[in-house]
């Protein structure tokens, strides 16, 4: 299966009203179960246009957001130049294609990107790599779906997931305190057309304090 060129997408994707909805449903979600501090370090993992990390930024150190899209990474450097934000930077990698992640951070956050990635055990360790003794991964995305969440299944490697599945991928990895919440559902037409909720949620855990 190909991958979906989201840099054809980049210009558009905030304007859709729903895609603004579900972003602020997952943060809320998130900021009610992590509690921020100003000395974190965040990663964003296929932050997009920066809907996650710039609700993030204002309550942390520091956010670095990472896409493998150019183009979404553009529109997300210029809200942060309009917006005079200093604290997130951005770094075009693709993961999948040999790039590395590096750096330390207190909390890795991913939203609605896990179903985009075709190897997730392999994400997963390398996501477990660069966070800090005691940090915290956090991961939301859709629950099963039947392939119907997406109007184009192009690079869709996953269609959702099962909680459990996912708990067990972390736990795998090493993480501890493993926590499986809601983050948001979304209503939209599926695509037979007929107006769906989609549910979303969120997977935390922690890597042990060395």
């Amino acid at each position: 299966m190909e991958r979906r060129d989201f840099n054809k997408d980049a210009e558009s994707w905030d304007e859709n009203p729903g895609r603004i909805k579900a972003a602020n449903d997952i943060a809320d979600s998130l900021l009610k179960e992590i509690p921020l501090t100003p000395a974190m370090r965040v990663l964003d993992f296929g932050c997009g246009t920066g809907l996650l990390t710039l609700r993030l930024c204002p309550l942390v150190g520091s956010v670095m957001g990472v896409d493998s899209s150019a183009g979404m990474l553009d529109v997300l450097r210029t809200k942060i130049f309009k917006s005079n934000t200093r604290n997130v930077q951005t770094r075009n990698l693709d993961l999948e294609r040999g790039d590395e992640l590096d750096g330390e951070y207190d909390l890795v956050v991913s939203s609605m990107t896990l179903h985009h990635i075709r190897d997730i055990e392999t994400l997963l360790l390398k996501l477990y790599k660069v966070l800090a003794s005691g940090g915290c991964l956090c991961i939301a995305d859709l629950d099963l779906d039947n392939g119907q969440f997406h109007d184009d299944n192009t690079g869709v490697f996953h269609f959702g997931f099962d909680r459990e599945m996912l708990r067990s991928a972390f736990s795998n990895t090493g993480l501890d305190g493993i926590r499986v919440f809601e983050a948001a559902e979304i209503k939209k037409p599926s695509q037979k057309g007929v107006l769906r909720a989609f549910s979303v949620f969120w997977v935390i855990g922690f890597k042990s304090k060395a």
